[in-house]
């Protein structure tokens, strides 16, 4: 079967979805050990969260780019992450889902979220076709991420660097084998309907 362009592929449960993202080892490393994130975590910038695992490890080089060493498995609340993509806005201009440029600006400057979706990528971090969800959160909904919605906070730099050793190796059935399950998220009636060029 085809896979669709635009799909939210994720680890979840009923109730949580799991993001990742990378930091240096300063935000990281406390942020797993305590489960939250630290004081030092700025709550007034942007911040990227990626369902795909495999796009994480494209962004950070398998946790070999400077400041990006430490993976971190976020689980939060499927309510927060909805939350976020009902009030999301496309970082780009998309004709058909927007009047025109000036109503995509206004709609950005106002939305506590973006979506980008970029190339989801195989275990060589070769683009696919098809795409992955990218979710930027600033203002109301990155302080509801880390101090609202954030279930647990998991430190996945060793299962990253395990990965990458059987690829690296060649034994891409090793790798895949260690790959979190991601599975088609099952969105609410129209919750992308305006994410989705």
């Amino acid at each position: 079967m085809t896979e669709p362009e635009h799909r939210i592929r994720a680890r979840r449960t009923d109730t949580t979805v799991t993001v990742y993202q990378a930091y240096a080892p300063e935000i990281g490393l406390p942020a797993a050990r305590e489960g939250a994130f630290p004081a030092a975590w700025k709550r007034d910038r942007m911040t990227w969260i990626k369902p795909s695992f495999l796009w994480m490890m494209y962004r950070c080089g398998w946790t070999t780019k400077e400041r990006q060493e430490t993976v971190l498995a976020v689980e939060i609340t499927r309510e927060g992450f909805e939350w976020a993509l009902e009030r999301a806005c496309l970082s780009h201009y998309a004709p058909g889902l927007h009047a025109d440029r000036d109503d995509w600006r206004r709609r950005l400057h106002r939305a506590p979220a973006r979506v980008q979706w970029d190339p989801e990528r195989d275990l060589l971090l070769r683009p696919l076709p098809h795409r992955s969800l990218q979710l930027g959160l600033a203002g109301e909904a990155a302080r509801r991420y880390a101090d609202e919605w954030t279930v647990s906070i998991t430190d996945a730099t060793a299962l990253a660097r395990e990965i990458h050793r059987h690829v690296r190796d060649g034994d891409l059935e090793a790798a895949r084998r260690l790959l979190p399950e991601e599975t088609p998220y099952p969105e609410p009636d129209g919750l992308l309907d305006h994410l989705r060029r």
